[in-house]
């Protein structure tokens, strides 16, 4: 059996390359899985641009100076050394942008098993989670794409409304996300407008070319575009949610709010190559939030298994909420993934389309 793999230079995300090698036998307690498809979206860029700092790369090494993406997707087991999962099994997680994966399962119940594999040991427990999708009820198993394409992102505006509620949106008046046509801005907007306890103003920056598709989401009390920053009431306190990571805006941000800006929070790198932020800037300190660290918090406050159960609960809303606003494509082939990875990387995808990859 062969093996295809999508690598990317980890200090030079264009530089890319398509690798086959032979499948190595299985040793016992061992499954292979075809993926049969995953989802690439910015969220995924935002995994190699930060993957050295935060271990993105060690889920599946490649070699030297390459790594391998993860990225969210369905699977089939194909080959089973492990009595519990047999061959046919569907299972959705988080996978390599790759045509096969092998794992080593534990903890297996009807419903999940973790990757037990040495490397994996001491990487967030939330992705080294699989769901097998048997018993899963039909309006879910009706949903793959929007389970692969949304639900992780979803799942992550889920956590950060949770932690804008926990402290109490740090005495803000309003919430500005910047990246508004992202996905997880979104998903965030929409659970904030939908919940009759928020009072805070919800308004969204983004690019001239996204207004009227931000717009049309419906869940922005105001849109306003990056070079109108200066137009919003300076005087308000405000919290603001970065999915950009565009230093440029979180500076302006800073400099125009001042003191009235009562959190600074770091999500995404919709805008990863823009200029880096000024380093000492009045307001709120900015930090970098991150997913794994909230939901591993709320496991240990709720009990484990209830964050995710919450988040992918609001994620199947949400997702419903905008079906057919997302145009979902599927492509398959290294030329196909190749595209549309450098396609991303230089932000050529429009926020109305979703991308399905296969590499079997």
């Amino acid at each position: 059996m062969q093996i295809t793999e999508f690598w990317v230079k980890r200090d030079a995300l264009r530089e890319t390359k398509i690798v086959q090698h032979e499948a190595r036998a299985l040793v016992d307690g061992e499954v292979r899985m075809a993926i049969d498809k995953f989802a690439l979206t910015a969220n995924n860029v935002s995994y190699a641009v930060i993957g050295d700092t935060f271990g993105y790369w060690k889920f599946f090494p490649a070699e030297g100076e390459w790594g391998i993406v993860p990225v969210w997707g369905f699977a089939d087991v194909v080959e089973s050394r492990c009595a519990e999962l047999p061959v046919g099994e569907r299972i959705w997680g988080y996978f390599p942008m790759a045509s096969h994966l092998t794992v080593t399962p534990g903890k297996i119940t009807e419903a999940n098993f973790y990757d037990f594999a040495p490397h994996r040991a001491d990487l967030p427990r939330l992705y080294n989670q699989y769901h097998r999708t048997a018993n899963d009820p039909a309006p879910l198993m009706a949903m793959e794409d929007e389970r692969c394409l949304l639900f992780p992102l979803f799942a992550t505006s889920f956590v950060i409304y949770d932690f804008l509620i926990d402290n109490h949106f740090f005495g803000a008046e309003q919430v500005v996300i910047a990246s508004a046509s992202s996905k997880t801005a979104f998903g965030l907007a929409h659970l904030l407008h939908h919940d009759a306890d928020v009072s805070q103003q919800v308004v969204g920056l983004t690019s001239p070319g996204n207004v009227a598709f931000v717009n049309g989401l419906g869940v922005y009390d105001q849109v306003v575009t990056y070079d109108q920053i200066a137009t919003l009431p300076g005087s308000v306190p405000t919290a603001l949610v970065d999915m950009s990571g565009d230093g440029g805006v979180v500076t302006n941000m800073h400099r125009h709010f001042a003191d009235n800006l009562k959190d600074s929070c770091l999500v995404g790198l919709t805008h990863w190559e823009t200029e880096q932020r000024e380093a000492s800037l009045p307001g709120a300190k900015p930090t970098v939030f991150f997913a794994p660290a909230r939901f591993a918090k709320r496991d240990k406050e709720w009990g484990p298994g209830v964050t995710v159960t919450k988040a992918f609960g609001a994620s199947a809303k949400i997702s419903w909420s905008i079906k057919g606003q997302i145009e979902i494509t599927h492509q398959q082939g290294g030329s196909a993934v190749t595209e549309s990875f450098l396609a991303l990387i230089n932000n050529k995808v429009p926020p109305s389309r979703g991308l399905m990859l296969s590499l079997l």
